[in-house]
């Protein structure tokens, strides 16, 4: 994406490329953590926050990952190679931290979004249907909020040699998640090329990559299955859609002949703003081997509202606490495993 469920790993590819950037060229990658941030400030939590700045030959793609609420990206494009990204962290760390993030010089900004991780679900599908929409709502386990966890502090795994970084976060409130963890792992590109593990997805300069796992989590069913959600802000003018592209991509995938996309469409017709792509497969072992494959499934994206969102993300530091201005609010549920395969509780691992 700007986008990236015994061990649960749910790797999940999520890629976003500004549309304004089409030609294939490598990009100067730094990652920053926790910037401008005063060390000896006296904080009740470690803020997480990870600036990766993609600047290119005539702009820059500045991607904000953050656990601060929510574990939440914020992509901003700019038109400008010496675009820089402030924080007021004093401000950031309030209940409304609306203002805390901004770009100077603010006329550079060409695109923005944000990308929201907001609950990961859970289900006992003792119909065996791996279908959200068919599962009976006494067959719901209650949601583990994202914003809701504890975070390990990010600079720990930051290496800015591989241009990679990881995210993990336990569930500070439940009893059952017992030794287990969600973590969001981040990788930066500098340069085109496919990645090297399975599903083997084509990456730019323009795109980043996002691994979703969960590892170790205790199943609260015998047949448990599990879900993500994702909520997207999208700036006045533009629009959401889910689309799905067929492939013949099988020397690389094999089985696997589709990709699918939320794709942010710019209101003045003017094509693809950025999108988020995955193959739907998901896999139940680290070793990530076509023979641990599973099907994922996405369903209709739907329509939100601010009420929806989680109290906290720092998406709300660059768009405002109250989302003014024509902000629009997606959600899609995706989740993991088909009719008469293996269930969570066999492997407790699961990458997308």
């Amino acid at each position: 994406m700007a986008a990236s469920v015994t061990l649960l790993q749910c790797v999940c590819f999520v890629t976003l490329l500004p549309g304004a950037v089409r030609c294939t060229y490598s990009r100067q990658v730094s990652l920053e953590y926790n910037p401008g941030r005063n060390v000896s400030v006296d904080s009740p939590s470690v803020p997480n926050v990870l600036h990766v700045r993609a600047v290119g030959h005539n702009d820059t793609i500045h991607y904000l990952w953050s656990t601060l609420g929510a574990p939440t990206v914020l992509l901003i494009y700019t038109s400008s190679p010496r675009s820089s990204l402030h924080i007021n962290w004093t401000r950031l760390e309030l209940r409304d931290p609306s203002g805390a993030v901004h770009i100077e010089p603010a006329e550079t900004i060409v695109y923005s979004t944000a990308v929201i991780f907001s609950r990961v679900l859970e289900y006992d599908d003792v119909n065996d249907t791996a279908n959200l929409s068919q599962v009976p709502n006494r067959c719901f386990f209650p949601t583990y909020q994202l914003e809701d966890f504890t975070w390990d502090d990010v600079n720990a795994t930051l290496n800015r040699s591989t241009l990679t970084a990881q995210f993990r976060g336990r569930n500070a409130t439940g009893q059952l998640f017992g030794n287990g963890s969600i973590t969001f792992r981040i990788t930066a590109f500098e340069s085109s090329g496919r990645d090297t593990g399975l599903p083997r997805l084509l990456h730019t300069a323009n795109t980043s990559k996002l691994e979703f796992v969960v590892e170790g989590v205790e199943p609260r069913g015998n047949r448990s299955r599990l879900g993500l959600e994702l909520m997207v802000l999208e700036g006045a003018g533009a629009r959401r859609e889910l689309k799905v592209a067929h492939t013949i991509d099988d020397e690389y995938t094999p089985s696997i002949f589709q990709v699918d996309k939320l794709v942010a469409m710019a209101g003045n017709a003017s094509g693809v703003a950025s999108f988020l792509l995955w193959k739907p497969v998901a896999y139940s072992s680290p070793r990530a081997f076509r023979g641990d494959s599973q099907p994922s499934r996405d369903y209709s994206l739907r329509q939100g509202r601010s009420g929806s969102l989680p109290s906290a993300s720092i998406a709300f530091a660059f768009f405002g606490a109250g989302l003014a201005g024509g902000i629009r609010v997606s959600a899609i549920n995706i989740s993991f495993g088909a009719a008469g395969g293996e269930l969570y509780n066999a492997s407790r691992y699961l990458s997308w």
